[in-house]
């Protein structure tokens, strides 16, 4: 582990022995009675889906456990990137994490199902297949970690953005510095398209597009809008090429502390929450686009898709071991 990560955590401890699962805590004057106050940390700004989320799934456990669970939440990485946040909920300073996938891959390395390009085809098959068995199999797999996966929300689809050119098709992708997350199938991903995966850090990556550390990058419309990529690229090609569902961790460690009845309450203030981010993801994504028409940056809506999914076929034969060809023939049957 890193010396940064092990720093965080030392941090994150030291919060939680001074303000977890107490009465003791004064983060908020509301709530300031409530027997449990558990943390929740996200990536994002408080204007993306995964806040609004958040506070859905906040109001929904305070009015339910009648006052006694509060939650505090933590958006724009003030509790550490991805990995550090699940690192917490590991050892419960964090008792909560909405983020991801990729950063998961390091703890249940199946869940690299979820980054492989264009596994689904809509998000109702993205759901049925995240709701369902398959997606109690990938979260089974947390367990043994001490983590728990309570349900997916979503980030939305996967578009790429970049300084260099307009890319209608995929042989248009190729040549080019490519930001990816440090997920195995997102730097495959880069590569089947000819092009250089550079692994840049979620919070650095604004600098490095402005400096031309690299060329471009694959982000959903969310991140691409709130965070301004549009001032510093100048084409967007709507690729759809990943349907990036988001985990809704909870420390394992501190569920099982709970009483029965207030598991009971998160795990349907969860159920309830995600329908919720879902929803307003949805919405949101809608309104992004829009948005983007009106920026300076050039965008292609009607790429050439059936020339991304030739390119990025590889891609599946590289991870079939791993990740196991049953697996992938349910998702498929599942269109």
């Amino acid at each position: 582990m890193k010396k940064a990560s092990v720093f965080v955590l030392i941090v994150l401890t030291c919060l939680f022995m001074i303000t977890g699962c107490s009465s003791t805590s004064t983060a908020t004057s509301k709530g300031k009675d409530a027997e449990y106050v558990l943390r929740l940390g996200h990536l994002q700004t408080e204007t993306h889906p995964y806040h609004k989320g958040a506070l859905k799934f906040k109001e929904l456990v305070e009015k339910e456990s009648k006052g006694r669970i509060r939650i505090d939440i933590f958006p724009s990485s003030q509790l550490g990137n991805g990995r550090d946040q699940i690192e917490g909920a590991q050892i419960g300073s964090i008792h909560f994490h909405i983020g991801s996938v990729a950063p998961v891959t390091n703890f249940a390395p199946k869940f690299n199902v979820l980054n492989l390009p264009y596994l689904f085809e809509s998000r109702e098959h993205a759901f049925r297949v995240l709701d369902g068995e398959i997606g109690e199999e990938l979260g089974a797999d947390l367990a043994n970690r001490g983590l728990m996966n309570l349900g997916f929300m979503e980030n939305g689809w996967r578009h790429m953005t970049n300084n260099v050119k307009p890319i209608k098709t995929a042989k248009d992708a190729a040549s080019m510095k490519i930001r990816v997350q440090e997920s195995p199938p997102y730097i495959s991903f880069v590569k089947a398209l000819k092009s250089t995966p550079v692994p840049v850090p979620f919070g650095e990556l604004y600098t490095a597009l402005e400096q031309h550390v690299v060329d471009g990058q694959e982000n959903p419309l969310a991140q691409i809008y709130l965070n301004k990529f549009n001032e510093v690229q100048k084409y967007l090609t709507l690729t759809a090429h990943n349907y990036d569902a988001a985990v809704f961790i909870m420390s394992k460690t501190t569920y099982d502390t709970l009483p029965k009845d207030l598991q009971k309450v998160i795990t349907k203030a969860s159920k309830e929450a995600i329908q919720y981010e879902r929803k307003v993801a949805l919405e949101d994504e809608k309104q992004l686009l829009e948005d983007l028409r009106k920026t300076d940056i050039q965008i292609e809506e009607n790429p050439d898709l059936d020339s991304f999914r030739e390119a990025v076929k590889p891609v599946y034969k590289e991870f079939e071991g791993s990740i196991g060809k049953d697996l992938l023939e349910k998702i498929e049957s599942l269109k």
